[in-house]
């Protein structure tokens, strides 16, 4: 279902798709050198939900963003986007990254329209024009990058990627380095959107509150070499409201479940730093269980 249409929400849009990766395996070679970054990693992207990747930071999450976006090749192992094999990237999976990537020469509407632009598609000034007007930045238009603030830019990055009408949106950590206030402001339109024209979603964050507001279902990553530890789901209904996530209490039991297996495998991270650093895990670890 494409959001500049305006229709109303279905269960499982006609773009959505499936994810399915199994088996996935990525190996850096350097020299005589090699890192295993991904070992073994299977999961499954479902159909219009929202699917949410969460571990400590460096584990590899990144790397499977660029796998399943095409940008990278898998050392082996499988990424299937409806059965089909993921070999490049394609116009069914469009990712937003950390960094903003708004182009500097083009206004904010110009940036916009840039995809159905280099299709040479005529007729998306309409399904723009809606998209401004859904993340607020109709007056903005004309605006160029500079000339916009950091949730500003967020949201245009957001329409450029849903006018192109992906069977599969991938975002990586596109809100960090926001302020506090731009952040939850930016989750909450986030979260309307995806509310009102659900697609397929797989987002990556290290914020726990973050995971639990907008998730269906949690991925929660081991250590490096990273694959999935546990596969939470967040039965908590929708539309949600981070005041009403922070007071329910299914909410905080998914969240100190989550807590718990994101401590575990900070501690290994910590711990394989160095000598010293392991020493202060494994007498951390005696003093709890004494305690």
């Amino acid at each position: 279902m494409n959001l500049a249409a305006g229709t109303t929400r279905t269960p499982h849009p006609a773009g959505a798709a499936e994810v399915e990766v199994r088996d996935l395996v990525k190996v850096y070679r350097s020299g005589r050198s090699a890192k295993t970054i991904v070992d073994q990693c299977s999961f499954t992207i479902e159909r219009g939900k929202t699917t949410v990747m969460i571990g400590p930071s460096g584990v590899g999450k990144s790397t499977i963003v660029r796998l399943i976006a095409g940008f990278d090749r898998p050392t082996s192992g499988t990424i299937l986007v409806d059965g089909r094999p993921v070999t490049g990237p394609g116009r069914d999976r469009l990712v937003v990254f950390q960094e903003a990537a708004l182009f500097p020469w083009m206004t904010t509407a110009e940036n916009i329209l840039y995809g159905p632009a280099a299709r040479g598609e005529r007729g998306a000034s309409q399904a723009a024009d809606f998209l401004l007007d859904k993340v607020g930045l109709r007056a903005f238009r004309k605006k160029y990058p500079t000339q916009l603030s950091g949730g500003m830019q967020r949201r245009a990055e957001l329409a450029r990627a849903v006018i192109n009408d992906p069977a599969v949106m991938i975002l990586d950590e596109p809100f960090r380095g926001l302020d506090a206030m731009t952040k939850k402001l930016m989750l909450e339109f986030y979260a309307r959107m995806s509310e009102e024209a659900p697609r397929t979603h797989f987002f990556v964050t290290t914020d726990i509150d973050e995971a639990i507001y907008l998730a269906d279902r949690l991925l929660v990553m081991r250590h490096s070499p990273t694959s999935v530890r546990a596969v939470v789901e967040v039965d908590i209904p929708r539309p949600r409201s981070p005041s009403a996530i922070l007071a329910d209490d299914r909410a905080n039991a998914i969240k100190m479940q989550t807590l718990s297996l994101l401590h575990e495998e900070a501690m290994k991270s910590f711990a394989s730093g160095s000598k010293a650093a392991a020493d202060f895990v494994d007498a951390y670890r005696r003093r709890s269980s004494s305690a």
